[in-house]
């Protein structure tokens, strides 16, 4: 039996896997954000034990006959989180989380050598610039930091004793030199760091440690449990789609939309504002393009039009018959991939008296595969384009956005039987790597494929023209937005 332990935003989730990776029980527990200030974001971490411990206790009750047997844990968690630590290993403040923008200006001063060491441009919610802010804002805690810890691999130091990570996830930190998979001296100082003050690194598959006796006695587990290296929340979901090989990839459409392509190599493209990272499997590495309102945009106008998501998209039927007239661009949030834009905003385009709601539907879900198409062309821009990318999220229950998404990349997208095949799934099958010496490139198989939607020939052409209006419409709403 095998554990897989996911530390989100929102929730904690573990499943509980067994050597068949049939998913045997799942437990999860909410998590809360705190934003002291307009812009940041914090999480305690001493809730992510809280809630790990009650998840594994609800699972040694559920399942105490396969706790028993558990060989191997793998864990998952949200990115770029700093978790700063004193020389007893106490939590010195709050976390700082992936969605804190506060150090912006921090991460402006070092982009330059971010772009040329690690491959990708400095972002407010990566680690290394909230350390610089922590610095020159809070001297007396910055001045007592002894170690900086992801938000997993701070739960994995109190499972474990140990502090490490994985590649996949020390690459959003900006300290790692990704074309090495090592720590990069000249970024940690650039921080006022060094690597004393990093975890030690291991590949994801990995064996890092052992679980505590104490906690292995609480849930009745025998013999020793390894802990892997584990992964960042995408490249362990990659891992649990089975997106391990070169050109192999997935897109997820939830509230915020990801492209996520597997390369055999490091390939960074910085200029179109691409993730390039390393995978959570040995000698891999992911380019990653990221939408930020993608489903998010739809229920936007769930909510402005008081309806249900649903309802909205049903009259659209299964399958489109080309672009609409209105074009949206979903910058609700800003955009991310490929502008790097905190101040964009969305936009309708073309409305006349005659649209209605399901008019500004289809714009909608087309504005978001048209951003999924941004995404993909800076993916592959140093890569082979994949054959067909394999879709999650919620909505990838859509046929009719799943086609429009098709066609807009001129891709098949393949639709997965039911099932979970989140990061926790992928974190599991990392867990079962370590503790077995598997080979993760044969566990970490894709799922079996319900369906796979092809693009629409004959609206290719059309929905590529409309694309390019999309494209031509970004400059002019920023040149328009108020200074």
């Amino acid at each position: 039996m095998y554990l897989g332990i996911d530390i989100g935003t929102s929730s904690l989730k573990a499943v509980l896997m067994d050597r068949n990776q049939r998913i045997l029980g799942s437990r999860s527990a909410d998590l809360e954000v705190s934003r002291p200030h307009p812009g940041w974001s914090e999480q305690d971490p001493e809730s992510w034990w809280t809630a790990c411990l009650a998840v594994l206790d609800g699972l040694a009750k559920d399942h105490p006959k396969e706790m028993a047997a558990v060989r191997g844990i793998g864990l998952s968690g949200q990115m770029h989180g700093a978790t700063l630590l004193d020389a007893s290993d106490k939590v010195l403040r709050p976390c700082i989380l992936w969605n804190d923008g506060r150090s912006a200006e921090e991460a402006a001063e070092i982009s330059v050598p971010s772009e040329r060491i690690t491959g990708n441009i400095a972002m407010p919610g990566f680690t290394a610039p909230k350390l610089i802010w922590v610095k020159r804002h809070e001297p007396e805690i910055f001045a007592k930091v002894k170690t900086v810890l992801l938000p997993k691999d701070y739960v994995r130091l109190l499972l474990t004793g140990d502090k490490a990570s994985d590649m996949s996830d020390s690459a959003g930190t900006l300290w790692l030199a990704t074309p090495e998979r090592a720590w990069s001296d000249e970024m940690l100082e650039l921080t006022g760091l060094d690597r004393s003050q990093m975890p030690k690194l291991f590949e994801g598959s990995a064996p890092t440690g052992t679980l505590k006796a104490d906690l292995a006695s609480r849930w009745g587990m025998s013999g020793k449990v390894v802990l892997a290296g584990g992964g960042g929340d995408n490249a362990a979901s990659g891992c649990g789609v089975g997106a391990v090989a070169p050109g192999t990839g997935f897109i997820s459409i939830g509230t915020s939309g990801v492209v996520f392509v597997t390369a055999d190599r490091y390939r960074g493209n910085p200029a179109g504002a691409v993730h390039a990272f390393c995978h959570a499997v040995p000698g891999t590495w992911h380019q990653m393009g990221v939408a930020l309102s993608a489903a998010g945009s739809l229920e936007w106008l769930s909510g402005v039009l008081q309806a249900e998501p649903a309802d909205l998209v049903a009259p659209l039927g299964e399958t489109p018959a080309g672009p609409s007239s209105i074009l949206f661009l979903p910058y609700l949030s800003g955009e991310r991939t490929p502008h790097n834009d905190v101040a964009i905003r969305g936009a309708f385009f073309g409305l006349d008296q005659a649209h209605g709601r399901k008019d500004m539907t289809q714009a909608v879900l087309e504005g978001v595969a048209f951003s999924f198409k941004d995404c993909l062309d800076v993916l592959t821009m140093p890569l082979s384009e994949p054959k067909r990318l394999i879709a999650v999220g919620g909505g990838s229950r859509s046929r009719y956005w799943l086609r429009t998404i098709a066609t807009v990349l001129n891709l098949p997208i393949a639709v997965p039987e039911d099932g979970d095949f989140g990061a926790a799934f992928g974190a599991a099958r990392l867990g079962l790597c370590a503790a077995e010496s598997a080979d993760p490139f044969e566990i970490c198989a894709p799922p079996a494929i319900r369906e796979v939607i092809e693009p629409i020939p004959d609206l290719v052409e059309a929905y590529a023209a409309a694309h390019a209006t999309y494209s031509d419409l970004y400059p002019a709403i920023k040149e328009a937005m108020p200074r």
